[in-house]
């Protein structure tokens, strides 16, 4: 299974060359000889020059802490930040800047709504009696919080189940999602079977009983167009570094008056209008949330990367994705002895498909193929459950992204092939 241009696959980006050049890890040459061949984007995305340079900029020439500092360097690097939070806005079709919260990653995000929601007062508190609805596919990040949400206030903890072509199973929403139902919170698109759910579907059933919808939109974000307003999501998290952006910075996008009736999650410096010794208030959205120094460079090297997908255009981005999925599931489908866990149209999911080869542990294909300079990942991709529902302890995952090449599917099919021959399986 080969192809020779990237034309012989409709739908790759154009100048996919160009593209590629953009990255410069892409053109590294690892032990043996073997080219880099980078199929782990699921877990981190790799970083183009611009963002690269954008953050080295920032640390060269602007450096300073934002808000604080009444100096030159202060009004810049606070301009550099902020207009990270522009980008990202822009970015998400978001009605107003102010709805762009930055954290450490989309898990603090995640457990920023959970622990607010458990502190809430008023209609917003989950308590006793409340229900709390995720799904069974979910990322550890997105259900351990709400594990212990409901631990610490006496709600119960429900969730959609899953089929088995790895898809939700909404046979019993309406029994799921009723009158006690206070959140509901899954994954736009699953990071272990590549699973991309109805989110509007769920979220306009959700909120006929007044329930808040929460996404994860970590696998999403970075491969899909986005906009929030048609979304029909109350909260939308994502992280920076699977968008081609730095580690250290994620992004909360929540509506408005959500956002204003939640308390803080951390206190802190720059989260408070006044303090005394009895008591403090709290500063306006979405400074409430981002108490301390915040991740300044980051911030500048977030809103450099969305610029640079936003140039690519997320229309392209997307058909890119599934043009090469689709080329990845054809060529995983000539392994003899390999079963793709999910869904097998590359239309009706991500990026990431996760694998098992009959005979070899998860760990040996990942270390065979890694000698061969294909950069896969083996575990339980933190989603054990969903592991746990198909009958299997860990799997392979390959995850392509905007920069894979028909080519590098090629290499990891072969490389699948030599990992069979060298473990002397059927």
């Amino acid at each position: 299974m080969t192809v020779d241009t990237q034309h012989a696959l409709p739908g790759l980006l154009d100048g996919l060359d160009l593209v590629r050049a953009d990255f410069p890890i892409l053109s590294r040459t690892l032990g043996d000889g073997f080219p880099l061949v980078y199929l782990d984007s699921a877990n981190t995305s790799q970083k183009p020059q611009v963002v690269i340079d954008a953050m080295v900029d920032h640390l060269e020439r602007h450096n300073a802490n934002v808000a604080r500092a009444m100096h030159q360097l202060g009004a810049e690097s606070t301009a550099g930040f902020e207009g990270g939070r522009d980008r990202v806005a822009a970015f998400l079709n978001a009605p107003s800047r102010d709805e762009v919260v930055f954290t450490k990653n989309a898990s603090e995000a995640l457990n920023l709504v959970a622990n607010t929601l458990a502190w809430a007062v008023g209609p917003l508190a989950v308590g006793e009696g409340d229900e709390v609805l995720v799904t069974e596919m979910e990322h550890h990040s997105n259900l351990v919080p709400w594990q212990l949400l409901t631990e610490r206030t006496g709600a119960r903890l429900r969730w959609f189940g899953l089929t088995d072509d790895g898809r939700l199973d909404l046979s019993n929403i309406d029994e799921l999602v009723n009158e006690r139902t206070k959140v509901v919170s899954l994954t736009w698109v699953s990071n272990m079977l590549g699973t991309i759910n109805p989110v509007a579907e769920i979220a306009r059933r959700a909120h006929e009983v007044g329930a808040i919808v929460v996404v994860d939109g970590a696998q999403a974000v970075p491969q899909m167009p986005v906009d929030v307003q048609a979304l029909g999501a109350d909260v939308l998290v994502f992280t920076g570094h699977k968008v081609t952006g730095p580690t250290g910075i994620g992004v909360l996008w929540g509506r408005r008056e959500l956002l204003e009736q939640l308390p803080p999650f951390l206190g802190g410096g720059e989260m408070i209008s006044t303090v005394s010794m009895e008591r403090s208030t709290y500063a306006p959205i979405p400074h409430k949330f981002e108490a301390g120094t915040p991740p300044i460079v980051e911030a500048v090297g977030l809103g450099a990367a969305v610029d640079y997908l936003s140039a690519l255009g997320m229309d392209n981005v997307r058909r890119h994705e599934e043009a090469i999925t689709a080329y990845a599931l054809e060529g995983l489908g000539s392994v003899s002895g390999l079963t793709i866990l999910g869904p097998q149209d590359a239309s009706l999911r991500g990026g990431a498909i996760s694998f098992e080869l009959a005979g070899v542990h998860p760990h040996d294909v990942s270390q065979v193929l890694d000698s061969r300079g294909i950069a896969v990942r083996a575990g339980h991709h933190c989603a054990k459950p969903a592991h746990k529902r198909f009958g299997v302890q860990s799997s392979t995952r390959m995850s392509s992204y905007l920069y894979t090449t028909p080519a590098e599917i090629d290499a990891l099919v072969e490389g699948l092939d030599y990992t069979k021959t060298y473990f002397r399986v059927d």
